[in-house]
This record gives C-alpha cells, structure tokens and sequence, in this order.
C-alpha cells in the first residue's frame, strides 16, 4: 500500500489530450484536479533519459513549485524497427507546433526506410509512466504498456499523438477510432486498455479508493 492521494492534485501536464484523459481517470476516484498550466506553472526541462525520470522530473517540479501532491505522466511510442524512436522524444518529433501528423509521416518514413512494410516488421508499443509526488519528496510510480502494429495512412479523428496509426494487439480499431471510454475506460465499463490506463490502475490500486 502505497501513500494514499486525497483531497487537491496538480496534473502536471500542458497537453490537452493527456489532461483530458488524466482528469477523466481521476475522477472516478473523488479527486479534484487542476492542471499545471491553470495554476500558470512552467514546464520543467525534461532532462532523463527514460520515461520515469522525466515523469519524476515533472510530478517533483509541479509538487514544489505548487505545494500540493503532483501527478505527471510521461509517455510515448515505441517503434521495434526504429530501434526504439521516438520513445522519450515522442512529443519531440512533433516539434514546437505540436504537429504530430508530421510526427507520424516521420515514423512512417523511417519505416519505409527499413522496408518494413509488412505488420510483423511494424511492431510498436506505448509505454506510460506516471507519477505522483508530494511537497516532502515523497513519491510513487507506476509503468503501464501496450503492444500493437502500426498502419498507413492513419485512421480516425479521436484520441491524439500517435493514437490514429497504433492499432492495439487484438482489436480492428486504432486508438484514432475508438471511443475515449474504449481506449481508456476503466473496468467494468471499460478494459483499460491503454498504456495510461494500464498505468493508472496499477498507482491507483496503490495510492487511491475509488468514490
């Protein structure tokens, strides 16, 4: 059992879609969360080169900056014949506009490069990992995942990031096609599917009650 989350939590993200996602998870669980960027906080660098150090890097920052418990996420695709990339640079690829169709045409362009054209040589993952800090230092992390292939062109309006060329292990809907309670809702309503979701259930089994 790890420190129980209660009362006010910052969220420490500027992405839209993750902030979406994050207060719909939480919320089942009676937590009122505000977002970083409400509170007019700076994005720290992200300086770790794995995704629970940056996720640490921004729940810490958050935690003392606003001197209320933090939760941050730091996640991202994870492509087998890109050797990894883009990993912890997937918002990176995006660049400062945030254009992940571009992102997404890199990806693919890499992949053609490679001749992987066929879905066992475009094997990919999303991998998340969240984090909760409080203004003492103390902390708790948990790691979710999901494996899939990747699909061109990409397909679907929903979700966000990579989510429209990322068809999960087992389903024929993309993250881009699915509902936001099919890609991420919790059980019994949902599978909790997703690598946050995934993620979010393991932290919340640890540090949560369910309202």
């Amino acid at each position: 059992m790890g420190r129980q989350i209660i009362g006010r939590l910052v969220i420490a993200t500027h992405n839209p879609g993750k902030l979406s996602e994050m207060r719909e998870l939480l919320a089942l669980y009676g937590v009122e969360a505000v977002s970083a960027d409400a509170l007019g906080l700076p994005e720290p660098e992200e300086t770790g080169t794995t995704f629970a150090a940056n996720a640490r890097i921004k729940a810490e920052a958050t935690a003392q900056a606003s001197r209320l418990p933090a939760f941050a996420d730091d996640s991202g695709l994870v492509v087998d014949a890109l050797d990894g990339a883009p990993g912890i640079y997937s918002a990176r690829w995006a660049g400062e506009t945030k254009d992940f169709r571009h992102a997404m045409e890199k990806v693919e362009a890499g992949l053609r490069e490679r001749d992987a054209f066929n879905p066992e040589q475009r094997t990919a993952h999303f991998v998340s990992v969240l984090c909760v800090a409080w203004p003492d230092g103390h902390t708790e992390e948990s790691e979710g995942k999901v494996d899939g292939t990747l699909v061109w062109p990409p397909r679907g309006p929903k979700g966000f990031g990579y989510d429209p060329m990322f068809l999960p292990d087992g389903f024929d809907l993309t993250f881009g096609e699915m509902t936001s309670e099919q890609k991420h809702g919790l059980p019994p309503k949902g599978q909790g599917l997703s690598h946050r979701a995934r993620a979010f259930l393991k932290l919340a089994e640890a540090c949560l009650e369910r309202s």
